[in-house]
């Protein structure tokens, strides 16, 4: 198991301040995930820590979140390593396929960037109302309303 911060000498609770780092409480979800991260990067300390860096900024709140965090993280890593490539590019044709390659991550990228928002933004909806007007003879509802039965019934509440 790798330690991202080791930010207290105890090593479960360092273990566990990690993980939550990652949206999760749970330690194997938390491994297989450093374990990834740690198969696209090698043996790069450098390339490991900034992709740890990318995801806690993000800030993931739950298991969907640190997945899509992490291939943000990667993709970012291999989009600026396509770019490198493109620069460095001598031959037309080979110049082609690496911003081809280039430009596919970049969209790709910014497909995530949208699918975490839109997750992030779903989860978060809530419509609260500041005020209500009732006119004379007017009637209003005051408390939690359920729709969805067929049913056509209402219950007399009236003393």
């Amino acid at each position: 198991m790798v330690t991202v911060t080791g930010r207290h000498q105890d090593e479960q609770v360092a273990l566990a301040a990690d993980a939550a780092a990652f949206g999760t409480a749970h330690l194997d979800f938390f491994d297989t995930l450093l374990n990834q991260l740690l198969n696209v990067t090698g043996v790069d300390e450098k390339k490991f820590n900034g992709l740890i860096q990318t995801i806690t900024g993000l800030h993931p709140q739950d298991h969907v979140e640190a997945m899509l965090a992490s291939q943000m993280a990667a993709i970012h890593l291999a989009t600026m390593d396509q770019a490198r490539r493109v620069m460095h590019c001598t031959g037309a044709e080979a110049r082609e396929i690496a911003e081809r390659a280039l430009n596919r991550l970049s969209r790709t990228f910014t497909a995530q960037v949208e699918a975490l928002k839109k997750y992030r933004s779903t989860a978060d909806q809530r419509i609260t109302v500041t005020h209500v007007s009732v006119g004379n003879g007017g009637q209003a509802i005051v408390g939690n309303v359920a729709t969805g039965g067929s049913s056509s019934k209402m219950e007399d509440t009236t003393p």
